[in-house]
């Protein structure tokens, strides 16, 4: 790993930068973030104070031709994306132009320069909804929301990739991630800020829909595992098997930061709300020998305690 030089796009974003931070001191890095609203150095000056870091849009094709060419990678880790399904219904077109653009120039450019392995963080959503069972790699992919459908594009982009140029890319599907560092728009973090700011947690509809829930530094060690020993031209579920409807969740969260469990209140449904999603993450677990380590309860306890003793990044 020291000698290999690894090319992180999204860097300073929730899950890159727990990678990040994962990495830190074990391999040369560079790392590519636009930084947008949701983007933010301190989740990795915190642990690497002095990082190679570019300022620049994914989409910007001359300005990754002049990085790729200065790095010259060999490992690319894209995480860099449009994320929120909630932005992604009120105005599509920044998520077909970063996850689906931003996608294409990154492997063109990984392509010219000979980069030995693509990683790329997709989503769970790109299945779209499963109300008994679970989603296997081979399950059909169908999105239901302009997010999940720009990432179900470069799902297929990158695929098409892998058949004609034979180029080395692996697809990597995790399931909803918290944890420290997540930026509050995601229920989880929504609903500690707003029981911190003396206020209600707003839940969609009856709060009936159910997520499966991995800690960001699980999913963090999960793509590590697969970047270093996963297959070429795969593609890899990264769950927890850990549901919960969202009501649930926020009840749990409500215990844990002290509070009556009144503190909620519904509100309108998003539209075409997925009611479930689930993955078999059985394929990860018995050829790269990956388990989470953290349970699910643990992890919300530690999530609110972060949240608790960093009130000003917050509430910023």
């Amino acid at each position: 790993m020291k000698k290999k030089k690894i090319l992180v796009t999204g860097g300073a974003g929730f899950i890159g930068s727990a990678f990040i931070r994962l990495l830190a001191g074990t391999a040369p890095l560079a790392i590519i973030d636009k930084l947008t609203y949701a983007g933010d150095l301190a989740r990795i000056k915190v642990a690497v104070p002095n990082l190679k870091f570019y300022r620049t849009d994914i989409c910007d094709k001359g300005g990754i031709e002049v990085i790729f060419k200065k790095e010259r990678p060999d490992i690319v880790v894209h995480f860099a994306a449009e994320s929120h399904v909630d932005r992604s219904i009120n105005d599509a077109s920044p998520f077909i132009e970063t996850n689906i653009k931003g996608t294409q120039i990154l492997l063109d450019a990984s392509r010219k320069y000979n980069v030995k392995k693509f990683i790329f963080i997709s989503t769970d959503e790109v299945y779209g909804e499963i109300k008994n069972g679970k989603f296997s790699e081979s399950s059909p992919i169908k999105p239901n929301s302009p997010y999940a459908a720009s990432k179900a594009a470069a799902d297929l982009l990158i695929q098409a990739y892998s058949r004609t140029y034979n180029f080395p890319a692996i697809i990597i599907r995790p399931c909803n991630n918290y944890g420290p560092w997540q930026f509050p728009e995601k229920l989880i973090p929504v609903a500690i800020a707003s029981v911190l700011k003396g206020g209600k947690v707003p839940v969609y509809a009856k709060g009936q829909n159910v997520r499966e829930w991995l800690y960001v530094d699980d999913c963090a060690k999960g793509i590590l595992k697969i970047m270093q020993k996963g297959k070429m031209g795969q593609v890899y579920n990264l769950g927890s098997n850990a549901e919960s409807k969202n009501i649930d969740t926020v009840k749990l969260l409500l215990q844990y930061l002290g509070v009556s469990q009144s503190r909620y209140k519904f509100v309108k449904d998003r539209p075409g709300h997925d009611l479930r999603y689930s993955l078999d993450s059985s394929k990860i677990k018995k050829e790269l020998i990956w388990r989470p380590q953290v349970s699910f309860k643990e992890g919300l306890r530690l999530t609110v305690n972060w949240y608790l003793q960093h009130k000003t990044w917050l509430f910023k």
